[in-house]
């Protein structure tokens, strides 16, 4: 489709749009200044992954386009869980958790939008405000008359629980309705008509589209974005180490870079357009690269989609040591470190330097002859090793024991 506005003529050119609920509407009020969109995000950790990142960046793009981005913090839903793509229940956290939780997520935002009070500046809410004070009694009577249970169970969130028959907790049936508020309520507070987010949040959006129109009158829309897989079919986002998460504190600057620099090639452009601010002739350049220069792209979107989350310094830093761990035999600084005491077991090394799940992988990957200290392979299980030490695992993952 061809879109008028320039919001939307990008995120299509970009890859961004799965599902929109009125294409011609959306387009025609997108085309007018001052769009207002919300995205939420529970707080059930102390950070936010990639799998959150193509929400993040479509209110960096809305922002771009001279809309009004909202960052909801799910405080009260967080409370209840989302149901959508679980297959058991989240586990209820404690305020002191979620207020914790908060605080940290918040540091991201920051580097992806700009805050302020201006038209098109971002706001930060939290849908606790609202929902910590509703009167049980008098929602269900203003609000949850407008739910058919019949449409309900129909949801995939909840159909695919039920048809496997695993549990799901009336706590968990009441999030749609729940966000479905949120909606109404952001509608009503700052003027926001769309809510974007996920391919598995489009039955809680329409459910809050509808609520919108019977209790308010108001014309309200949604877009969801399609789930990202690499180009091999697996699910973006999954490495052998977990989830690759945004703060710094739960994933180091050089792991973030290094994701990125190890993408599949004929993943480089799609995701150059999704997650960087690339313009798209640098992007159709690097794309076509072949052979070993292809390489000089992915270093190019390590660098630019480091540099949003985690600053220019933290991208120079990491293709610095890249260099100087791959290029030149050495180690660089951005190398994740860890101080030790004296000799220990390498066993228990790779384990403390999380390149081994644990002792018994650790035994494996000697076995395989695929462990190397400071560049040398060492496949003895009872092997000592001291710092100043490089640890490597295969050719791509490395970590540093310093004295401590």
């Amino acid at each position: 489709m061809t879109y008028k506005s320039e919001y939307l003529s990008t995120l299509e050119a970009r890859g961004y749009i799965h599902q929109l609920t009125d294409a011609d509407a959306i387009d025609t009020r997108a085309a007018k200044p001052g769009l207002v969109a919300y995205v939420g995000f529970d707080l059930t950790g102390p950070s936010l992954h990639i799998g959150h990142l193509m929400s993040i960046m479509m209110l960096r793009r809305l922002q771009q386009h001279g809309g009004k981005p909202i960052a909801l913090m799910g405080g009260g839903t967080t409370k209840v869980g989302d149901p959508s793509g679980k297959d058991t229940q989240r586990q209820l956290l404690d305020q002191a958790t979620i207020d914790a939780n908060k605080a940290s997520i918040k540091r991201v935002f920051e580097r992806f939008l700009t805050f302020g009070d201006g038209p098109s500046d971002a706001i930060m809410a939290d849908n606790a405000d609202w929902l910590d004070h509703l009167n049980y009694i008098e929602f269900l009577r203003d609000y949850g008359r407008h739910f058919s249970v019949n449409r309900m169970l129909s949801m995939d969130s909840v159909k695919l629980r039920l048809e496997r028959d695993q549990p799901l907790s009336f706590i968990e049936f009441n999030y749609m309705v729940l966000q479905s508020y949120d909606f109404v309520e952001l509608n009503r507070r700052y003027g926001c008509v769309m809510q974007m987010g996920g391919s598995d949040q489009w039955g809680n959006i329409t459910q809050g589209i509808d609520l919108g129109r019977r209790v308010a009158g108001a014309e309200l829309y949604g877009l969801t974005t399609p789930l990202i897989t690499n180009a091999d079919g697996s699910k973006m986002g999954k490495t052998a180490n977990g989830a690759v998460w945004l703060n710094r504190e739960q994933l180091p600057d050089w792991d973030y870079w290094q994701f990125w620099r190890n993408v599949d090639d004929r993943d480089v452009g799609r995701f150059l357009r999704l997650f960087t601010d690339m313009p798209e002739p640098e992007i159709r350049r690097l794309e076509a690269l072949e052979g070993a220069e292809i390489n000089d792209a992915k270093i190019a979107l390590a660098n630019a989609a480091t540099t949003l989350c985690r600053g220019a310094e933290a991208a120079a830093a990491s293709e610095a040591t890249a260099r100087a761990t791959f290029a030149e035999g050495g180690a660089g600084e951005a190398l994740p470190s860890f101080a030790v005491a004296g000799a220990l077991p390498l066993v228990d090394a790779l384990v403390l330097t999380g390149l081994a799940a644990s002792k018994g992988e650790a035994r494996r990957k000697l076995a395989e002859n695929a462990v190397k200290v400071d560049g040398e392979g060492v496949t003895d299980p009872v092997a000592l090793v001291s710092a100043p030490a490089r640890l490597s695992l295969g050719k791509k993952r490395h970590a540093l024991l310093t004295q401590g």
